[in-house]
Order: C-alpha cells, then structure tokens, then sequence
C-alpha cells in the first residue's frame, strides 16, 4: 500500500475541519499534534468533500509551510536622517513577508525609510484568531496611534505611512481613527480583509495624502471563501473590501470630499510580472512593492 505523505493529517469525518479551526483559535498544537507543515485533508463519500475539506483548510489557513520569515521589528537607520518611517502590520498569522520584502526593497534602491512592524497578532499560525478577534484589533491599534503620535511629537518633520496587508489593515484603520486630521502621511491596504462597506471617512481624515486600497477579484479563496465561512475582521459581514474594494460611505458633500481621498487599485494582468497573479499575498512580492508601493512612499 502507497504511504500517505507525513505532512498530511486525515479527518476521519469532515465535521472534524471544526475541531482545526478550533485549535487555530485556541494555539498552536501540542505533543504528537505538531507538525512542520500541515494540510488537512477529510474523507467522505464523494469527491466534492475532499474538495469542499481541501479548498475550506485554504481559506482558513490550515495549510502553512514551515518556513517563517525571519523577524522584522524595524530597519536601521539610513545612512543620514530618514526621511520618514512606515509602519507594516502584516496579515493573520504573524508571518512577516511584507515587512521583510519591503525592507530588501527599501535596501536595494537605497529608500531613505526605516520600517517599524506592528506586532499585533495572537501568535504565529493563528490565522482565524487574528482574524476574528476584533477587539485585539481594537487594542492593538490603540496602541499603534500611541507609537504614531510619540513618534511625531519627537520627528515632526519626518514622514509617516502605514502599510498593511489582510488583517493587519484592520489595525491601521484602527490607529488612524484615533488620530488628528492629517496626522498621517498616507495609508496602504494590501488585499485587506476588513468589510466592504467599512467607514473609511475617520481614517481619510487623519491621511493627509489618502488611502491606496489594492483588491483583486481573483482572491476567491481567502477573501472570499474564507471570508464566508469566518466574516470580516469586524465580524458581521462576508464580503471583503480586498475582493471587490471599498463602497464608499456618503451622507453630504463633505464626505464626498473626503473620499476623494480614497484611491483603488483593482487587479490587472499587467502587473502579473512582479508575480503578482492576482492572489492573496501577491501584494507582498518584492518586486510589486518595488514597482507599485515604494512610489507611494517616496513624497506627496
């Protein structure tokens, strides 16, 4: 008999994808439960829930690799005073791609920034728990708004963006609710999985050059199966602002004004050459970043 692959853990019914998610929720695994890298497959009578089991540990982020980015908590200095800082608060989970992608940006072209992470998440791996546990996000960033506001007290001159991807843009819309007007330099939403209809007029207020949402109709599994299945960082709502952008929220002329301030950025195939294809994390490619997100943080 062919052996199964030892990476792969076989539900003996499909209602135990429940019992994964729950212990996404609750922490990483323990004793024989641990593995370097998982997927969960479910047996049933029929292909479509080996399908339905396969395509749902996708969405949730029950199939992860073992390889971890190594942590970014800032960049050092450039040589000279930076010119501003960004703060990256990347997805569910505590993976750090974006914040290491962009600091191999930041050093390649010579980009006067320093990035500071945002460590918000519940603990690596914890996909669904960062997603759904929406009053971390309210404490986490509050606390952001803290750091922002100290650190423009001590660099008034210096510029301030915020970047996230995913859960993390819930943060950041967070943070900047709790912020002056036009505290910020600018905001950037990499696929974020907040709800399309949130309220975007505080934070256009505190964004003195707006907000840059990126969404793709492409990202059907995570931002959209996913989404179905567990709701928004918000938690009342199935549809993801990351899949289909942004509806703006409009009650006056002045709040028109306001979301001028809001520019979106839908997929396109002509950016597939920074391996971008459309999916959740191909905002965080290094060279989407380089081609699409460093202008954006070079200047008004």
């Amino acid at each position: 008999m062919r052996r199964r692959p030892r990476e792969i853990l076989i539900c003996k019914q499909p209602w135990a994808m429940t019992a994964v998610i729950q212990r996404q929720y609750n922490g990483p695994p323990r004793g024989a439960e641990v593995r370097s890298s998982i997927s969960v497959f479910c047996q049933g009578k029929g292909m479509w829930r080996l399908r339905a089991a396969f395509l749902l540990t996708l969405a949730t982020g029950c199939v992860a690799t073992s390889w971890r980015p190594e942590t970014y908590r800032g960049t050092a200095p450039p040589v000279g005073p930076p010119a501003g800082v960004v703060f990256v608060a990347n997805g569910a989970g505590d993976f750090r791609a974006l914040s290491q992608n962009l600091a191999t940006v930041l050093t390649e072209t010579g980009a006067p920034l320093q990035i500071k992470t945002v460590e918000w998440s519940l603990g690596y791996r914890r996909y669904v728990a960062d997603q759904v546990d929406h009053a971390n996000h309210l404490v986490q960033g509050r606390r952001l708004a803290a750091e922002v506001t100290a650190y423009r007290a001590n660099y008034p001159e210096r510029r301030i963006y915020l970047l996230g991807h995913s859960a993390g843009c819930a943060v950041l819309l967070i943070a900047a609710e709790s912020l002056p007007p036009n505290s910020l330099d600018r905001m950037i939403l990499l696929a974020p999985s907040v709800c399309e209809n949130y309220d975007l007029r505080p934070a256009l207020r505190a964004c003195r050059c707006g907000i840059d949402a990126y969404h793709s109709s492409r990202d059907r599994w995570i931002l959209g199966l996913g989404v179905r299945i567990v709701g928004t960082t918000e938690g009342s709502c199935r549809s993801a602002a990351g899949l289909h952008g942004f509806a703006p929220v409009m009650a006056n002329s002045q709040d028109a004004a306001l979301y001028a301030r809001l520019r979106q950025h839908p997929w396109d195939p002509v950016v597939e050459w920074t391996g971008h294809d459309g999916g959740h994390f191909g905002g965080n490619q290094t060279a989407f970043l380089r081609a699409y997100v460093l202008p954006l943080l070079s200047g008004n």
